[in-house]
């Protein structure tokens, strides 16, 4: 990253860029460094501390310390809250929903664990587990109502212009005129090229772009119209012009972002970070760092073990039934490649009368003379794989997240795939999204399994806890409905 590069940044924007016929997500902070955005920040969190005080004035006529603290602790643990301006009305309902499940989880377990869950009447916690999230939602909704009123009193719009016409900066112009929560009013372009000499898809939204003048105009332009905020798109191999630009605009009062050019390559997880008082865009990581690494952990560990004690019973039944069907073990265990490429040992109900784990794997293919007739049952409802629950408690997996390969299968396609080895950035999972998108079962092409890990990186793009769910809920319909496996 160039040395000019100096993010003051606050809040949290996504700019995605079509390269290559494909999505980038890349996360820019920006936009809630204001009135309005200081509001977004906090309604989560005083929400949820309003209720627990109105339940306590409800309950005891006052504001005991029992409620004070988990006042205290469930405004720690959600400020700031989440920016839902941007999501639809039916979307930002199942995610409050979704997140206040794992928030009211947590605490309710904390609060077993350290035995202070008989502090509570049963209704209090019905009413505080039900009432919650609807307050929520209306005060969201009230709150997107009353949003262009709030946006004028802070006074209007902050006008934007984007210099560079290219992939980023046009990108960056459809979502600051998009989206609500970016309060922008944006102007249009400065750049030295006509639309005719402009590679790619020069629109924003179905328009084209609004050209304002060339960059050397771009200072008068900022004087004369009193721009706020000025977003640089320009290539870094073209550094001098823009510190000559930036020493020109060094008469104003604008505010400038640097949207660098990495868009090119296939970003996952895009970000910009902070080491100490130095910048890093991140151009390829893993979605589990930080507060959503213990998130996504948790909920696989309470997800792991409600299933294995719903299916237990189950699970005993394969078993004899994999035993008086064939001669040997019951539990096929073979190598597969696990987060960071490290070997590991996953279970699965035997249901082939070979247990292949050497250098050479042939897949299972249809009507394979290998396949037991209680395996092949098995393999057709996924049932195959109940075993692999505990690979979730030992941590070695996920619940969702890319399905796991042979290591012989994946020594072949690491060499045939480019970025095949990205997708153990996370993980392995029961289930995956690749799977609930068509590519379950035998991959006999490379095509295929391109398709298996375009779908792989997609998820770990963007991955989120309702992607989780959503996966598993339709992997319910895929091992019903689903004719690729056997």
């Amino acid at each position: 990253m160039p040395a000019f590069l100096e993010n003051e940044i606050s809040g949290e924007a996504h700019v995605k860029v079509g390269v290559n016929n494909r999505n980038k997500t890349f996360r820019l902070k920006i936009g809630r460094d204001n009135v309005v955005g200081l509001i977004d920040a906090l309604i989560e969190p005083l929400t949820y501390v309003l209720v627990i005080f109105f339940l306590g004035l409800h309950e005891t006529g006052l504001w005991t310390s029992p409620y004070v603290v988990v006042a205290l602790v469930i405004f720690s643990v959600s400020f700031p809250g989440v920016s839902r301006l941007h999501e639809r009305f039916g979307s930002m309902v199942f995610n409050i929903v979704l997140r206040w499940c794992f928030l009211s989880v947590m605490l309710l377990l904390f609060a077993f664990a350290t035995q202070t869950l008989q502090l509570f009447s049963s209704e209090a916690i019905a009413v505080w587990l039900l009432l919650t999230p609807a307050l929520l939602i209306v005060v969201e909704s009230l709150f997107r109502a009353l949003l262009p009123v709030l946006i004028e009193a802070q006074d209007g719009h902050v006008r934007s212009i984007v210099v560079g016409v290219n992939p980023q900066g046009l990108a960056l112009a459809e979502r600051l005129s998009a989206r609500r929560d970016m309060f922008t009013d944006f102007l249009g372009f400065f750049d030295d090229r006509k639309i005719s000499r402009i590679d790619g898809a020069s629109v924003v939204g179905d328009r084209e772009p609004n050209m304002l003048g060339a960059i050397a105009d771009v200072p008068n332009f900022v004087r004369e119209r009193r721009v706020q905020c000025i977003y640089l798109a320009l290539p870094m191999t073209r550094q001098d012009r823009i510190l000559g630009l930036l020493d020109a605009l060094k008469d104003t009062t604008a505010s400038i972002y640097f949207v660098p050019d990495i868009f090119v390559t296939d970003l996952i997880q895009g970000r910009v970070d902070m080491i100490g008082e130095m910048p890093v865009v991140a151009i390829c990581e893993t979605p589990f760092t930080g507060i959503d690494g213990l998130a996504k952990r948790l909920s696989d560990l309470l997800m792991a073990s409600l299933i294995l004690a719903l299916i237990s019973p189950l699970m005993v039944v394969i078993a004899c039934a994999v035993k008086l069907s064939s001669p040997g073990s019951v539990i096929f265990r073979q190598r597969r490649y696990g987060l960071d490429g490290k070997e590991i040992l996953i279970y699965k109900f035997r249901s082939m009368s070979v247990t292949e784990d050497g250098e050479k794997i042939v897949q299972a293919t249809r009507n394979d003379s290998r396949v037991t007739p209680v395996g092949a049952f098995l393999r057709k409802t996924s049932l195959d794989e109940l075993p692999q629950f505990i690979n979730v408690l030992e941590g070695k997996m996920s619940i969702v997240g890319p399905r796991p390969h042979a290591v012989a299968h994946n020594e072949l396609y690491r060499c045939l795939i480019k970025g095949y080895m990205v997708r153990h950035k996370v993980k392995p999972g029961i289930t995956g999204w690749a799977q609930v998108n068509g590519y379950r079962g035998e991959t006999e092409t490379v095509e295929k399994m391109q398709k298996r890990i375009d779908y792989d990186l997609d998820y770990l793009r963007h991955w989120s806890l309702a992607l989780d769910l959503k996966i598993i809920l339709r992997t319910v319909g895929v091992v019903i409905k689903d004719q690729t496996a056997y």
